[in-house]
């Protein structure tokens, strides 16, 4: 059987085109990724996720979403009720740090709820980015906290609510993009700590959760360890600092490549993710010319990356049983918004 190519890809709208179909087919990505344009109503997102599927031949292939509440959330009412932001949970956390684990535990446990039912069985969350001050916004109340300590308690606890109910999750944004002044959807943030400064306080959230099976990189310069590139491709960040220092085995995702902190074609960005030494290459806006430049670039899974994106695929579970209701009563019932 040949294996699937070493990417993600996204679509153009809410149902499969045939363009989208025979690509899917013919370039056999590893999986999909969702967004708002995508969602329309639950039976519309269920029937699309199953396509994908059918279009690849592989009835558990990967379905991602950005659903982790406040502004980043993919779905929403009257679809999917509201989350709170990270922020939010923190400030409870703050307050009581059991109840807010919980919380966040609970959080996790209901989007397995609302995105199994739809298909979507990968969520990209937690963010473990720890901020400081004077960052970009770009990651702002989607950070649990100021304090990485906290970042990993919170990030292990939203991992385990989501794995609780079956889904995966993916930690974001490896090694870390607290300190980035810039927004990488527009521009490259360069960061200009030292590594004793990152290794005490950006990377600490991710080395206490490296076991996780998928990471996504983080679109950013740090300069005391590759002056040059990105993080997302470079070899010297992703061996140095991610497989080494962090330890981390897992399944290593690009952010989206579309994204302006790339320099270059979309071909020629596909070609740095796949040489920097990430697994898979994540591209997200559906756009057909876009897509049709990253699959010349990717390569069919195999090694260590074939090794991680089936240990991802033999992770997937029916979930625990939980009540729906209870567990939705409990989680209101501690934010005071029952």
């Amino acid at each position: 059987m040949t294996e699937s190519k070493a990417m993600i890809l996204g679509a153009s709208g809410a149902a499969l085109t045939a363009g989208e179909i025979s690509l899917y087919r013919d370039e056999r990505p590893w999986g999909f990724i969702l967004f708002a344009r995508n969602c329309v109503e639950p039976q519309q997102i269920h029937d699309l996720v199953a396509a994908m599927r059918d279009a690849v031949g592989r009835p558990n292939a990967p379905v991602l979403i950005d659903q982790e509440g406040g502004r980043v959330q993919r779905i929403r009412p009257p679809m999917i009720e509201r989350y709170p932001s990270a922020a939010v949970l923190g400030e409870l956390f703050r307050q009581d740090r059991e109840l807010g684990l919980r919380a966040t535990w609970l959080m996790s446990r209901l989007h397995a709820f609302d995105l199994m039912k739809l298909g979507i069985n990968v969520d990209c969350l937690p963010v473990l980015d720890v901020p400081v001050e004077g960052a970009s916004n770009v990651i702002g109340d989607r950070a649990y906290a100021f304090d990485p300590a906290v970042v990993a308690e919170m990030g292990k606890a939203a991992a385990e609510g989501l794995k609780a109910g079956g889904m995966l999750p993916v930690m974001k944004h490896m090694p870390g993009h607290g300190r980035g002044m810039a927004d990488s959807h527009h521009e490259l943030p360069v960061v200009t700590a030292s590594r004793a400064e990152l290794e005490a306080h950006d990377f600490i959230p991710f080395v206490a959760m490296k076991n996780e099976l998928m990471a996504m990189s983080a679109h950013i310069v740090f300069t005391a360890i590759d002056e040059n590139e990105p993080a997302t491709i470079s070899r010297k960040v992703i061996e140095e600092i991610i497989r080494g220092h962090i330890g981390f085995d897992g399944l290593l995702m690009s952010d989206d490549t579309s994204m302006n902190a790339l320099k270059g074609t979309i071909g020629e960005r596909a070609a740095r993710i796949m040489g920097g030494g990430c697994d898979i290459v994540l591209h997200c806006n559906g756009v057909m010319e876009e897509m049709k430049a990253v699959v010349k670039e990717t390569i069919p899974l195999a090694g260590d990356a074939l090794r991680r994106a089936r240990a991802v695929e033999a992770a997937f579970t029916e979930g625990d049983g939980a009540d729906e209701a209870a567990i939705r009563a409990e989680f209101h019932g501690l934010l005071g918004t029952a």
